[in-house]
């Protein structure tokens, strides 16, 4: 696995974070890339100055004694992966780390997720990240299983003929790929189909359409989807076993299940953009996916989005 060259870990230094850096530490590992971890710090009071380097000393302190402790919990040694830690402070923590991804360069954001209290979705922080970061990023949460046991899933929609969406599909599953080529060795690719208007039509007196013939309808509708989606995965050739589920319903509501049904540990997934512009709104099925979720995420934005945020 050689995807990445530069990634770029986000701690807030308050609290044990061995589970997300064990997640970032196997990636900077497999990809043999220097891992920079930036502690977040919000703007200290100016009528505090005397406490301020105290302050900030212990969020570098807490962090780098977490990254120790990932370190050993995935026994890696000495400097077998480069690591760099550094604080930032100030207002707008997510801009502020999205500037230093683009001024430097870094390739994959990965920060532990922020959850609500049910324990699905993601709070303001992380979405901010999720809209407006360039490059993808990786929400971790706790995974029990050992390496070679973790499930990793990809969730594609061949039905988009245009060549961005394609070329965010191919990343996609070339990633996935391998990252479940590293874990389990099977990748689990997830795609939803519908026919949406037999339920506008099926018990309406003004259209009749005979069940026969809404069936045969429905038949081609996901005959046409499945054979995109096998066009689309012909163009790979990727390193884990594939296991293809064509469910039939909205993804908001088939693809959460389908993890959680399946115990799926990360999912990856692309979110909708206006490329070429700068500024992002996740589509309304995208962002009703994401709110559901439990697992760890790694989002992919399509090529030629621009961020809102600049460098300097």
């Amino acid at each position: 696995m050689d995807n990445f060259h530069s990634i770029l870990y986000v701690s807030h230094g308050i609290a044990d974070e061995t589970g997300g850096l064990k997640q970032a530490l196997s990636l900077a590992r497999n990809n043999k890339a220097p891992l920079k971890v930036l502690v977040m710090s919000p703007g200290f009071p100016e009528d505090l100055p005397d406490h301020k380097a105290k302050f900030e000393q212990s969020l570098l302190e807490q962090a780098t004694k977490s990254v120790h402790s990932a370190k050993q919990a995935i026994k890696i040694e000495g400097d077998a992966v480069e690591i760099s830690v550094e604080l930032v402070s100030g207002r707008r923590p997510p801009i502020r780390v999205i500037e230093e991804m683009l001024r430097n360069g870094h390739d994959l954001l990965i920060k532990e997720a922020e959850t609500h209290d049910r324990g699905r979705g993601f709070k303001a922080f992380d979405m901010t990240l999720l809209r407006k970061c360039p490059c993808p990023v990786w929400l971790s949460r706790p995974i029990s299983r050992s390496r070679d046991e973790i499930k990793v899933a990809v969730a594609i929609d061949p039905d988009d003929k245009e060549q961005e969406p394609e070329a965010l599909s191919l990343r996609m599953l070339e990633l996935s790929g391998s990252l479940a080529g590293s874990c389990s060795g099977e990748l689990q690719i997830v795609s939803c189909w519908d026919f949406e208007m037999e339920g506008y039509v099926i018990d309406n007196p003004w259209v009749r359409v005979g069940e026969e013939k809404l069936a045969q309808a429905a038949s081609e509708v996901r005959a046409r989807h499945h054979a995109a989606l096998q066009t689309l995965l012909e163009k790979l050739e990727l390193p884990a076993k594939q296991v293809v589920h064509h469910l039939r319903g909205r993804p908001e509501k088939s693809i959460p299940e389908f993890i959680r049904r399946n115990e799926i540990d990360i999912l990856v997934m692309g979110t909708v953009a206006r490329t070429g512009i700068a500024g992002f709104v996740i589509g309304n099925t995208a962002e009703n996916i994401i709110q559901e979720l439990s697992c760890s995420l790694m989002a992919l934005k399509p090529p030629g989005f621009v961020s809102p945020v600049k460098a300097y």
